[in-house]
């Protein structure tokens, strides 16, 4: 599926891989973000098989005109998890709503774990 608006210059069609690859870099920028994972064995299994890359443990979902982003994230030791998670909900939102021009409804954020 793909996010859709139109303008006055006419229609504009944005994948749905593109959006996920700008949440996983603005992700990742945040200190104290080590990694994004999946949490179903089925989607590690076709990780490995896939040609092309594709951001794991991001979900896009679209309901007509907004967005709704899932994330799978693991921390960095020591770090508030509660200001971090509140900084990756920002900048995903903000880079998101800039990249497609359309408003992001929530930006859901599960840790998954810590790495040491």
């Amino acid at each position: 599926m793909s996010v859709n608006t139109v303008n006055s210059y006419g229609k504009i069609s944005v994948t749905d891989d593109s959006v996920a690859l700008v949440v996983a870099h603005s992700a990742l920028d945040v200190y104290g973000v080590v990694d994004l994972v999946t949490n179903k064995f089925s989607d590690s299994l076709r990780e490995l098989f896939k040609k092309k890359y594709k951001p794991r443990g991001i979900k896009i979902t679209t309901i007509s005109d907004r967005i709704i982003i899932d994330l799978d994230i693991i921390l960095k030791y020591g770090v508030s998890i509660n200001a971090v998670a509140e900084s990756v909900r920002r900048l995903v939102k903000y880079n998101v709503e800039q990249f497609t021009g359309m408003l992001v409804d929530s930006v859901n954020i599960n840790v998954v774990g810590v790495k040491v």
